[in-house]
């Protein structure tokens, strides 16, 4: 796992006495973008919430770069609670929606790691609140109560509070859940602007297959705990191994204007419209 941000070795994580995931194990880079795809059930989010600290491992370890420009690592369970939030942000599917705060003061939690006890808000607090805003077009509400919010206001709120935290390494858990298809889209292009222009490592949940093959340098397919493919997009997402892993039929191609790829899941309505329709004709040549 040399020259990984963060990295998982052979990962086996539990819920209670039923083990879901097996023997896993990943490296997140700087500048790359890493997505964990598979069904409800998966042991994708567990995966992701255990690089974070937050789920216990039966084995294996996990591991954050030295930051002595060695690459070479060390434990993540010997960094205290403060210096690994340094390091890593996790942004998770559901938090609490804290009241009588504005979206200004939720999104400075993320420079909780950063201040010192009782410290006020530095210039460097400030500045990556306000880049964090304006990545993620809060700064129209900066003063609005996060009472008032829709969930998927509340979403970019909390996603900005993990950009604030301006960390080598950002997880996030099905960020464009909630999310209606503009903010989708800015959320997919805003994790590549992490990658590309701040050399981000970047791990993420996606539900969406079409959204990972838009957003992923590489992707992790994991069915019933392990992984079953791994790579780049296109030879991840595969008609054969998204057939075997979903049980379901899938047409794959590539979009001919952008070049992604498309991903065309073939229902039993489409099979029988497809029955249905006639049969083209020949013409009689005489």
């Amino acid at each position: 796992m040399q020259d990984a941000a963060l990295a998982g070795s052979g990962l086996v994580l539990s819920h209670g006495r039923t083990t879901v995931v097996h023997g896993v194990s990943l490296a997140l880079r700087a500048g790359r973008v890493t997505a964990l795809v598979g069904p409800n059930g998966s042991g994708k989010s567990t995966l992701l919430r255990s690089l974070a600290r937050l789920h216990g491992l039966d084995d294996g370890t996990v591991s954050v770069a030295a930051g002595d420009g060695s690459g070479g690592t060390r434990p993540a369970g010997l960094l205290s609670g403060r210096e690994f939030a340094r390091e890593v942000t996790l942004f998770s599917q559901s938090r609490p929606v804290p009241q009588g705060l504005a979206v200004s003061d939720v999104v400075a939690f993320g420079r909780h790691p950063h201040r010192r006890r009782f410290a006020g808000l530095s210039s460097e607090d400030r500045e990556a609140i306000s880049r964090a805003m304006d990545v993620t077009g809060l700064h129209p509400m900066a003063d609005r109560a996060v009472g008032e919010l829709s969930g998927g206001e509340m979403q970019r709120v909390w996603l900005a509070a993990c950009l604030a935290q301006s960390t080598a390494v950002v997880l996030l858990d099905e960020p464009t859940n909630h999310l209606d298809l503009r903010y989708q889209i800015e959320t997919l292009d805003l994790v590549r602007d992490l990658a590309d222009e701040h050399d981000v490592a970047v791990g993420i949940v996606l539900h969406d297959l079409d959204h990972a093959a838009r957003v992923a340098d590489e992707l992790l397919l994991l069915s019933a705990g392990r992984i079953h493919a791994a790579g780049a997009p296109g030879d991840v997402l595969t008609a054969a191994n998204i057939g075997d892993v979903y049980d379901i039929r899938v047409e794959v191609g590539v979009d001919p204007r952008s070049g992604r790829l498309r991903i065309d899941p073939i229902g039993r309505h489409d099979v029988q419209r497809h029955a249905a329709a006639p049969s083209p004709t020949r013409e009689d040549p005489s």
